[in-house]
C-alpha cells in the first residue's frame, strides 16, 4: 500500500509570497500591500510566523510612497515647463 502524506500549508503563506512579489512590480504596490496585510493577519490568527508577508508590507509601503513621490515630481516638472506652441 502507498501512504499519502497530507501537508497543511501555513495560513497566509501563499498570500505573503504573492504580496512580496507584487511589491516589486510597478503599479501593483497597493494590491501587494493589501494582499500582504491579509496574509499577515491570517498567519497571526493561526499563530504561525510569516516573515514574507511582513516584508511584503514594508516593501510595498516604501515602494508605494516612492512611486507617488516620483509621479508628483514628474507631473510638477511637466506642468512647470509647458511646450511652446508652433
Amino acid at each position: 500500500m502507498t501512504s499519502v502524506e497530507t501537508t497543511t500549508a501555513t495560513p497566509g503563506k501563499i498570500l505573503g509570497i504573492v504580496g512580496f512579489i507584487l511589491a516589486f512590480i510597478p503599479y501593483l504596490q497597493l494590491p501587494g500591500l493589501i494582499v500582504s496585510i491579509i496574509g499577515f493577519n491570517q498567519a497571526k490568527k493561526a499563530g504561525a510566523p510569516n516573515g514574507l508577508a511582513k516584508a511584503g508590507i514594508i516593501l510595498s509601503a516604501i515602494f508605494l510612497v516612492l512611486f507617488v513621490v516620483i509621479l508628483v515630481v514628474i507631473f510638477s516638472v511637466a506642468a512647470a515647463n509647458p511646450t511652446p506652441s508652433a
